[in-house]
């Protein structure tokens, strides 16, 4: 993955809001790493191709619309969520996101966005539960914006580093 970056830089432009929506979106959250995202968030400013406010908002509408969706998969899967194959699987996870939201409530949106291993559960979880979807939207936008910026940080801070 790191070659085919380094050898498509233009492309990984592109890369970042696709792998912040994975990373978010419900069942892919589990499978794409979030280095991915930093690794190419990396690539696109260390080869100045935009600066780190653009990439951060690149990552920030890849990863409301990932959450977006999966809030919005959540309330059209209703209970039948449980019931696929991978969720099955995956019993840990979706019980620690259930664990997270009868714990922390509305907090929980901040709190998943910034934990990889559930992250994309938890918008899945939300839209089951029957979570209202205006307040799910504003306090989405809010940690997706706070995530955002916390990646700016860690991409100054490598950019730093090398």
């Amino acid at each position: 993955m790191l070659n085919w970056l380094g050898g498509n830089i233009e492309l990984a432009i592109v890369a970042i809001p696709i792998f912040a929506f994975a990373e978010a979106f419900v069942g892919l959250g589990l499978l794409v790493s979030s280095a991915l995202l930093v690794i190419a968030s990396s690539i696109v400013y260390e080869n100045g191709l935009l600066g780190v406010v653009s990439i951060s908002f690149l990552a920030f509408l890849g990863a409301l619309l990932g959450d977006q969706a999966g809030f919005y998969v959540g309330k059209w899967m209703g209970p039948y969520f449980h019931e696929i194959n991978f969720v099955k699987k995956r019993q840990n996870t979706v019980q620690k996101a259930n664990n997270m939201i009868a714990n922390y409530g509305s907090y929980v949106i901040f709190l998943g966005r910034f934990l990889p291993a559930i992250r994309s559960i938890i918008p899945a979880m939300l839209g089951i539960a029957g979570f209202n979807k205006f307040k799910f939207l504003i306090l989405d936008f809010l940690a997706c914006l706070l995530w955002s910026s916390a990646l700016a940080v860690i991409i100054l801070g490598i950019g730093t580093i090398l």
